[in-house]
């Protein structure tokens, strides 16, 4: 993907509508980025913008391949989930390119994919300790 988000990698969650195709499917992306028309808590996708774009001739394949690199080189502001990044793109667009990048960095790198999508080390370190307890609870039964 080409622009401002090249580089990052993200986890896009996809769900699929009874209507499909007939609907869009709803999109979030699992990691933080920072766009107008992605919400930053959620990671949703504007469904507007979505539906837009979308057409009962797409498949799963398009939204990769077509509508969310479009998403990410032509965002559009006059619609926005994120009013921050919306108006920071309008009034200064040095400054919101250069959060885009530093969101990338952030929450994007290749290597955190592997990782769990929340705030590193507070969520991790809690996780691991239950998974380590019922690992060993599961491991240490002894078969019948």
């Amino acid at each position: 993907m080409a622009g401002l988000y090249q580089g990052g990698v993200w986890r896009v969650r996809v769900e699929l509508p009874d209507a499909y195709p007939y609907k869009s499917p709803s999109i979030g992306f699992v990691n933080k980025i920072y766009h107008p028309n992605v919400d930053e808590m959620s990671g949703s996708v504007c469904l507007d913008v979505i539906n837009q774009t979308w057409s009962p001739m797409f498949d799963l394949v398009n939204v990769f391949e077509v509508f969310l690199p479009q998403l990410l080189l032509y965002p559009n502001p006059s619609d926005p989930l994120n009013g921050e990044a919306a108006a920071l793109m309008m009034r200064d667009r040095p400054a919101y390119e250069e959060k885009v990048k530093e969101y990338c960095q952030k929450y994007a790198k290749p290597e955190d994919i592997g990782a769990s999508p929340e705030d590193k080390l507070s969520d991790e370190e809690l996780s691991e300790d239950e998974y380590d307890s019922s690992d060993e609870q599961v491991v240490g039964k002894p078969d019948p």
